[in-house]
């Protein structure tokens, strides 16, 4: 039972270990990654595929309809089997004596027949073709956009493992820093300056920052975790970036949205199909002209063709009347023409939308980082002087323990403000890239 228990506790203890080890990993080595493996890339070039593969059905507007069959028959009907023996060009006087005609012994036939229908001039056909083609460059550029907006979510997620690192490295500082002021607190408390009321203070705020500094490595593996998901990667590990969380550098001067930002250009080609597809519906009205022929061997044994005939051919059809089906298609096709122009309109009116309250965000974090960094120093300096009025026995335990809870709210403040500042300048970036 105890050699189980230890295995037990071995095993735990090693997937403990594997859980915690930590992967160095670089943002380009990441970006590589992710553009090979993320499944919502892989999902949009399939999305692509499809509307290729439509646009390639549209080439039945151009290219003919090739069949080959091959038929045997048995019968004893009069008019098939007058007509077999016609297609075998078998036929004697005798097989006009009325009697045979009316009455005909069994008959066999074998037929291989090859057809061919040729489209000649299809207008509908031709414009169902021009949206599939539209369709298939939106789904194109789309897929180029989804890969943008993956790359955008792969620095903002890199951007958060370095806070929450960021975090751990402020959270375990000050944890050693609370049990050093518990060392001192308690020399003090022997020697009679301080009470135990004091100790208990000390104790708390060293709880408080354990169960930060717990919560703050969750945030760390989460953050690592959905790194690993948009790579792909199964394999339970903590990755850990190479650089430091930094202020990044950015000119937001002269930046629009583009109206070849990908997928505005790709809602613009969507409104494009939808409008050829209601020139499609409107020509349904009109003819159609189509080529049509064949080659046809008959024999009365399997496998064996002794007769042979052709026939080519052309139809003009138009469908006069559908009762009101064509119209209500029409209309159906023109509201979703216009519809599609109304949300083209929504979507960029709503990206210059966001852009401008992008800058602002930018603006307002610029402002926040000069702040925050100046509290960062001041309450550094305040909790310095406090300490070293702690250690000569000057200052009250509440104050000093104040004073620390402040500096380490002021960094997370800080590295916060600095990832908010280059979150809003890589959106900014993601917003006006072509």
């Amino acid at each position: 039972m105890k050699n189980k228990i230890t295995i037990l506790y071995f095993f735990a203890a090693t997937l403990f270990m594997q859980a915690q080890t930590e992967v160095p990993i670089t943002k380009a080595d990441l970006l590589l990654k992710v553009s090979e493996n993320n499944i919502a890339i892989k999902i949009s070039e399939q999305e692509f595929n499809k509307a290729k593969a439509d646009y390639n059905q549209t080439n039945a507007v151009f290219l003919p309809n090739i069949t080959a069959s091959y038929t045997g028959i048995s019968t004893t009907n009069p008019l098939m089997a007058f007509g077999s023996k016609l297609n075998q060009e078998i036929l004697t006087q005798n097989d006009f004596n009325p009697a045979l005609l009316n009455d005909p012994t069994t008959t066999r036939n074998f037929a291989t027949k090859i057809e061919i229908q040729q489209p000649l001039i299809n207008l509908d056909g031709f414009y169902q073709r021009k949206a599939a083609k539209s369709k298939m460059e939106a789904m194109s550029l789309q897929s180029n956009r989804t890969a943008d907006y993956v790359t955008f979510e792969v620095e903002k997620s890199y951007m958060q493992l370095q806070l929450a690192y960021k975090a751990v490295e402020v959270l375990e500082l000050a944890l050693e820093a609370a049990e050093a002021n518990k060392k001192i607190a308690t020399n003090s408390f022997e020697q009679g300056f301080l009470q135990q009321a004091d100790i208990l203070n000390v104790e708390v705020k060293i709880t408080e920052v354990k169960n930060q500094l717990q919560t703050a490595k969750s945030n760390l593996q989460n953050a690592s975790n959905y790194l690993s998901f948009l790579m792909n990667d199964k394999e339970f590990v903590v990755y850990k970036p190479i650089d430091d969380l930094m202020i990044g550098a950015f000119n937001m001067d002269d930046q629009k949205v583009s109206e070849n930002r990908s997928d505005i250009k790709a809602m613009q080609l969507a409104s494009n199909a939808y409008e050829e597809m209601n020139k499609a519906d409107k020509m349904t009205f009109l003819p159609r002209l189509n080529a049509f022929g064949s080659y046809e061997i008959y024999d009365n044994q399997v496998f064996k063709g002794d007769a042979n005939g052709y026939l080519i051919g052309a139809q003009l059809s138009w469908d006069i009347f559908q009762g009101s089906k064509r119209f209500g298609k029409a209309q159906k096709s023109k509201a979703e023409f216009e519809q599609s122009k109304l949300e083209y309109n929504q979507y960029v009116s709503k990206s210059n939308l966001e852009l401008n309250k992008a800058k602002r965000q930018l603006i307002d974090a610029k402002n926040r980082l000069e702040l925050t960094g100046l509290a960062v120093e001041q309450s550094k300096e305040s909790l310095r002087i406090r300490k070293n009025r702690f250690k000569e026995g000057l200052e009250k335990t509440s104050d000093l323990l104040m004073a620390e809870t402040q500096f380490s709210q002021k960094q997370l403040e800080y590295y916060q403000t600095i990832f908010e500042y280059n979150y809003t300048q890589t959106y900014l970036e993601f917003l006006t890239k072509n």
